[in-house]
């Protein structure tokens, strides 16, 4: 054969290489997972068995917390909606405000999972420790940041600013952080955490190492919920969202327990979960226990179970119906939950506190998630931030109850501590409040991430931005969806929240890790919607 020849077939051999690395790297990170950390088979978890011995009439309550994942405040239909229009009603969510109250004015404390669950866990704005981004791994948001999209305004990946990256399983709440776990411990609580963490995967800052005497929950930020070529799974796969796509290769199915090697779990995970929560209920029925259950529901990737999926035939989009699926199986087994209160002789002495860690994701595609809120998860519109806060306590809080005071996650650290006898840290700043007090209610509620900022004081919010250079200025009393933007006509109230603004950064940390990407956030349409240069946006820093 001719030398050219050989140079022309190794030249196409190179780019062959070239060309299958390309199409393959984003298995990378996965590969090299679940090298570090191999997934066991699954195993049966056995919790902690209370003494059998009566406790008296007066001990304290129980509590458990529910948060859900990425649920918009259109995803249950107390408020009169519901997906598909309402055909898929969510009867047993519904019934903790039915027996208990509605926040109405129920607030996020931040527009992403991370900064949210770590004001959840320890009652203080998280930037006041740093925690303004969520936490992903560097490899996640290269690819993000390097995803070729059909957007006019292109992400952003900073380069640069890599180099600054801690290790990822260091990201987290710092341990000199006091989370409610560790406070209900000095009530002898039995502290029980199930599901998502995502605020710090090294032993000190874990779910374990924060005050939970037992922890069933995932080695990352999320997992998948099924095998995704399980016979009993039906997956709705997101072609659209750059998210989506590195999640399908790299996302285990798999748990922990106490930070032990990480091994599969059995069925769909919200099953799972709530099958697990029911038998940690048994064990401690005789004494005081605090529940974090935290569900990955309804994050993606998008998996229900063909039972779910067959049971909606009405609802003809397939994504629409997956993600409906997988709310009907959520507020289902929720409903066991409640269930087994009653069962177990223990219904009348438990907090039930329910909500969800921000708005509905614009990269699901769904354009009702929110309504008839504007915006999405990573914006500071109300359909990113204003999320369900429910909760029932029998005897404690009148059943059918509104309360439209400003009320968020910022507050279930003192609510939570409050209703357990407990006192808050007096050496550090407590940003919470108890929702069911009888003190003064709140006025102001922050939100930051990088560049973009937001402050409700009152009936007012303001909404700054960098990129686009931007001010949105709204009477929430007389504009509750955000559709008159008084910036403009109003400069003295800008002025005034602004100020505002300010003077609650200059008490805020630095970020313990930068923001690697910034990627543009329409406001109005999802992430599959085609772009229009008259679309208004936001970019968020992550």
């Amino acid at each position: 054969m001719k030398k050219s020849a050989w140079i022309i077939i190794g030249v196409v051999a190179i780019a062959l290489v070239f060309l299958g690395f390309q199409k393959y790297k984003i298995y990378i990170p996965g590969i090299i997972a679940n090298i570090k950390n191999p997934i066991a088979e699954n195993h049966e978890v056995v919790w902690q068995q209370a003494s059998d011995a009566p406790l008296a009439k007066s001990r304290p309550p129980n509590i458990i917390l529910i948060v859900v994942d990425d649920l918009g405040m259109n995803d249950i239909s107390l408020f009169g909606g519901g997906v598909g229009g309402g055909l898929v009603p969510t009867p047993n969510i519904n019934s903790i405000a039915n027996e208990g109250v509605s926040f109405t004015n129920g607030y996020a404390a931040n527009a992403t999972c991370s900064p949210s669950r770590a004001a959840i866990m320890t009652g203080r704005y998280p930037t006041r420790f740093g925690f303004e981004f969520t936490a992903v791994p560097s490899a996640f948001a290269r690819t993000v940041g390097h995803a070729n999209t059909k957007s006019p305004y292109p992400i952003i990946f900073h380069e640069e600013l890599d180099k600054d990256m801690m290790p990822y399983e260091q990201m987290g709440v710092p341990a000199s952080e006091i989370t409610i776990a560790e406070l209900l411990k000095t009530r002898d609580y039995r502290t029980i955490h199930l599901g998502k963490w995502h605020l710090g995967e090294a032993a000190e800052i874990s779910a374990h190492g924060q005050g939970f005497d037992e922890s069933l929950g995932f080695s990352a930020g999320a997992s998948k919920f099924m095998r995704e070529n399980d016979a009993n799974v039906v997956n709705a796969k997101l072609p659209w969202d750059p998210i989506d796509r590195f999640l399908w290769p790299n996302l285990p199915y798999a748990v922990q327990f106490n930070g032990g090697q990480r091994f599969e779990p059995k069925g769909h995970m919200t099953d799972y979960l709530t099958d697990n929560a029911l038998a940690a209920i048994e064990a401690n029925k005789a004494r005081p226990f605090f529940m974090y259950l935290a569900y990955n529901a309804v994050h993606t990737p998008l998996q229900a179970t063909k039972a779910d999926y067959d049971a909606l035939p009405q609802i003809t989009d397939h994504t629409e119906r997956v993600y409906g699926a997988m709310v009907r199986q959520l507020d289902r087994r929720i409903g066991d939950i409640l269930q087994k209160l009653k069962d177990s002789g223990i219904d009348d002495n438990t907090l039930v506190i329910f909500t969800s860690d921000n708005g509905g994701a614009w990269y699901a595609g769904l354009p009702n998630l929110n309504r008839p809120y504007r915006g999405w998860k990573a914006t500071f519109f109300e359909g990113g931030i204003r999320v369900p806060l429910l909760m029932r306590w029998k005897g404690k809080i009148a059943p059918n109850s509104t309360n439209a005071n400003l009320a968020g996650h910022l507050d279930l650290f003192e609510t939570i501590a409050t209703a357990a006898g407990a006192s808050s840290p007096k050496d550090r700043i407590i940003d919470s409040r108890n929702l069911l007090g009888n003190g003064p209610p709140r006025q102001v509620f922050f939100w930051r991430s990088g560049g973009y900022r937001a402050v409700r004081e009152g009936d007012w919010k303001l909404q700054i931005a960098d990129r686009p250079n931007q001010d949105w200025l709204y009477n929430l009393r007389d504009d509750p969806t955000e559709k008159n933007n008084l910036a403009a006509s109003n400069p003295e109230k800008v002025a005034q929240l602004r100020a505002l603004i300010v003077a609650q950064n200059a008490n805020m940390a630095n970020p313990q890790w930068p923001g690697l990407i910034e990627a543009p956030v329409r406001i109005d349409v999802p992430l599959n919607t085609p772009w229009d240069k008259n679309q208004e946006y936001v970019y968020w820093t992550n």
